[in-house]
C-alpha cells in the first residue's frame, strides 16, 4: 500500500519501505517488540526537502510564502472566517491515528511522546487521514502535554491511561518547575514537523495546545480524573497560587501555538477538554481570563482561532467571549441552540456524536444530515465530531461521512 511518494506500507508484514529510487525499496523494518521503525523522509517529487524556516516579511509576523496565504480560499479557512465556502468543510478531532490501520503499523510501542519526537514520522501520521478521507484540514499529530515534557516537568503519556505526572503540582515551590519554554530549542522537533507539513499539504494545517485549566488538571491530579477534586480544591482554597499556575501554563500555550503558526500552521485550536467540569461562575472567575489572554496575544497572527471543550454547553456564552473566532460544540447540544447561546459571534464547529459513527451507515448518514440541518446552511460552520474519533471506528465510515458532507453540504451553502 502506498502511503505517499516516498513510503510504502506492507500491512501484512507490518513493515515500511523507504523508496530511494524508482520503485525500489532501500530498506525494511518489521514492527516487533523493541524494534524501531525506519526514519522517514516525507517528500513529493518536484518539492524540495524542508529544513530551514522561511524568511518573514517586515510588515507581517507570517512569512510571505506562509501556507495561509496560498490556502486562503480553501473551504476550511473561508468557513472559519464566516465566508461562504464552496462546500461545507469537514475534519475530525483525533483523525490522525487511532482508527487507521496504517497508523497502527507505523506507531512505535510505548509513549506517544516518542513518536511525536520524530518529525518525519509525525508528519506522515498527520497526512494519513488527509489521504484516506479527503478531509479539508489536517491537525498536527502531537499532544497537549508536549510543552510540559519539553521543559522537564516530568510527564509521560501512558497507553490506556493518558498523561501521568511524576511529581504532581501541590505547592508554590512547584512553580519553579514550570520554566518558560524556548520553542526553537525545546520544541524544535514540533517546528520541524510543521515545516515538513507546510510544504507537503494542500489543505490547511491546524496547530494546537492545551488550555491552562486542562493542563492544570493533569499537573495537580497527577493523571486523568473524573472529579477534579484536587484541582478544584487548589483553585478555591489558594486562588493566588492558582492564578500564578494558570499564568505559567498560559505562557506555555502561547509560545507553543505561536511557534507552530510561524512554522506553517494556518489555524490554531486551544483544547480546554475538561472545562465542562466547572460551573459558569467558576469558569468566569478562575479560567476565562487566562484563556482570553491566550487568544488576545495570538490574535495578531491573523489566523482562525478555535476553542473546544467537552460538556461545555453551559459555558458556550463565556467561550464565545474569550476571543476565539471558532467554537467547537460537543454532541450534547444542537447547533442551532449553540448558535443562539454564542450570539452568532463565532463560527461553530461540530458536532456529530463520535459513538454514532459505530452505527450502521444508514443511521450514521441520518445523523450527519441532522447536524447539517441544525446548521441551517449557515456559512460559518465546520463539520466535525463532538469529540475525538473512537479507536474502534471503521475508517470507511469516516470517509463516507466526508463524501456525504461534501455532497449535501454543498447544496446548503450554495448562493
Amino acid at each position: 500500500m502506498r502511503l505517499g511518494p516516498a513510503l510504502t506500507l506492507d500491512l501484512d508484514g507490518l513493515a515500511v519501505y523507504r523508496r530511494e529510487g524508482p520503485g525500489r525499496p532501500a530498506g525494511r523494518t518489521g514492527f516487533g517488540p523493541g524494534v524501531r521503525p525506519v526514519a522517514f523522509r516525507v517528500m513529493t517529487p518536484g518539492k524540495p526537502a524542508v529544513d530551514p524556516a522561511p524568511a518573514r516579511t517586515a510588515d507581517s509576523p507570517l512569512p510571505a510564502d506562509h501556507p495561509s496565504h496560498r490556502l486562503a480560499d480553501s473551504p476550511y479557512l473561508r468557513a472559519c472566517r464566516g465566508q461562504r465556502p464552496s462546500r461545507v468543510p469537514v475534519w475530525f478531532q483525533r483523525q490522525a491515528g487511532r482508527s487507521l490501520p496504517e497508523y497502527r503499523a507505523l506507531r512505535r510501542e510505548g509513549s506517544i511522546l516518542d513518536t511525536i519526537a520524530d518529525p518525519e514520522l509525525s508528519a506522515e501520521i498527520t497526512m494519513q487521514p488527509v489521504r484516506r478521507h479527503g478531509v479539508d484540514a489536517a491537525i498536527l499529530y502531537s499532544d497537549i502535554v508536549v510543552p510540559l515534557q519539553a521543559i522537564g516537568f516530568g510527564v509521560d503519556v501512558v497507553p490506556g491511561v493518558g498523561p501521568v505526572i511524576d511529581r504532581p503540582f501541590d505547592r508554590e515551590a512547584d512553580l519553579a518547575r514550570l520554566r518558560p519554554v524556548e520553542p526553537g530549542v525545546d520544541l524544535a522537533h514540533v517546528e520541524a514537523t510543521v515545516r515538513i507539513l507546510a510544504a507537503e499539504l494542500d489543505v490547511p494545517l491546524i496547530g494546537f495546545a492545551g488550555a491552562p485549566f486542562t493542563l492544570a488538571s493533569y499537573l495537580v491530579e497527577g493523571r486523568p480524573s473524573r472529579t477534579y477534586g484536587r484541582t478544584k480544591a487548589l483553585m478555591l482554597d489558594r486562588p493566588e497560587l492558582w492564578h500564578r499556575l494558570m499564568d505559567r501554563l498560559a505562557d506555555l500555550s502561547i509560545a507553543s501555538i505561536r511557534s507552530q503558526v510561524l512554522a506553517g500552521a494556518s489555524a490554531l485550536q486551544l483544547f480546554d477538554s475538561w472545562a465542562g467540569a466547572l460551573s459558569p461562575r467558576d469558569y468566569a472567575e478562575f479560567v476565562a481570563p487566562h484563556s482570553r489572554r491566550i487568544f488576545d496575544e495570538l490574535a495578531p497572527l491573523g489566523v482562525p482561532m478555535a476553542h473546544f471543550g467537552v460538556g461545555t454547553g453551559e459555558l458556550l456564552t463565556l467561550f464565545a467571549e474569550t476571543g476565539a473566532t471558532v467554537v467547537g460544540i460537543d454532541w450534547r447540544i444542537p447547533l442551532d441552540e449553540a448558535r443562539r447561546r454564542t450570539g452568532g459571534r463565532v463560527v461553530l464547529q461540530g458536532n456529530l456524536d463520535p459513538a454514532a459513527c459505530m452505527a450502521s451507515w444508514p443511521t450514521v448518514a441520518q445523523r450527519v444530515r441532522r447536524v447539517l440541518g441544525d446548521n441551517g446552511g449557515h456559512p460559518g460552520f465546520v463539520f466535525n465530531l463532538g469529540h475525538g474519533v473512537l479507536p474502534e471506528t471503521d475508517p470507511g465510515i469516516l470517509s463516507r461521512i466526508v463524501e456525504l458532507v461534501h455532497e449535501e453540504g454543498s447544496a446548503t451553502t450554495a448562493d
